[in-house]
């Protein structure tokens, strides 16, 4: 059976492999106009231990590969914790109104298309993370198992049983997103959208996380500092990065990254697993 090492370092050799390569002698995850972002990025390279791509992608091909690969990865770690989480897990591409907390936004969606006054107003309330795991719900057998624990008398409302879900809407259990990098305005959208699901939920709300591979510790703290937003930031290679920052001798970046560390604002991607099983 596979240990989480194995999979941080199959993670780490696959994203060497297909995506995290030079373009113009610059590693596409560091800043061209940034000598301190091509020192990390190098050493998290070399940290990592893994040549990197000939020919690795651009622009969007980047970042949709590299949710892919974030998620193979979810997909594999979950299942070594069913022992500490047990449950039906589902990692869907959908809006969140397909799921049990936002089905009420269906209906809003369907309203604000026939208003359009009302659009430019309220903004756009459909919501596509890059990556959902969701819960799906269960059948009174699945409950009552190894014991009978339920008749069907009680617990009438609640989401988690099939029964009282017609539509077996899954249950949204996390929603991650995904940045390669942080050097546009772009990532500031995922505290966007973490803030929506907050706001229009109806329901516990999910694990919220970013995932990203962004080299300078600034441009982290820029998202993951001063929000309630998202739980944490997560980054892909938290320990080369680290080793990173050590070799260069910065102390100013050596500050930022131990408060975004300390200040529980940012963790590895070995850790993310673990907190979706709270």
């Amino acid at each position: 059976m596979d240990t989480f090492e194995d999979l941080r370092e199959n993670y780490h050799r696959n994203i060497c492999a297909q995506l995290l390569g030079y373009k113009n002698k610059v590693l596409n995850i560091a800043d061209r106009s940034s000598q301190r972002s091509q020192q990390l990025a190098e050493g998290m390279l070399q940290a990592m231990g893994y040549p990197p791509c000939p020919t690795p992608p651009t622009g969007q091909g980047a970042g949709a590969l590299f949710e892919s690969l974030t998620r193979d990865y979810l997909q594999r770690a979950l299942p070594l914790l069913t022992h500490i989480r047990p449950g039906k897990w589902s990692f869907a591409v959908s809006e969140i109104s397909a799921f049990d907390q936002y089905e009420h936004l269906k209906d809003l969606a369907t309203v604000l298309k026939l208003q359009p006054q009302l659009q430019a107003a309220l903004g756009d309330y459909i919501i596509r993370p890059d990556i959902i795991i969701a819960r799906i719900p269960l059948t009174d057998k699945e409950i009552n198992e190894p014991v009978p624990v339920l008749r069907g008398e009680c617990a009438t409302l609640t989401s988690l049983r099939q029964a009282n879900n017609p539509q077996a809407n899954p249950i949204l259990h996390a929603s991650i997103s995904c940045k390669w990098t942080m050097r546009s305005d772009r990532s500031q959208n995922a505290r966007t959208e973490g803030l929506n699901l907050i706001r229009n939920r109806k329901g516990h709300t999910p694990h919220i996380a970013i995932v990203t591979a962004e080299p300078l510790p600034s441009r982290i703290a820029s998202v993951a500092l001063g929000t309630g937003d998202v739980d944490y930031v997560y980054h892909m290679a938290l320990y080369e990065l680290q080793k990173a920052i050590e070799e260069i001798k910065d102390e100013s970046l050596s500050d930022i990254f131990s408060l975004l560390v300390q200040g529980k604002r940012l963790r590895d991607i070995s850790d993310l697993p673990f907190d979706l099983a709270i």
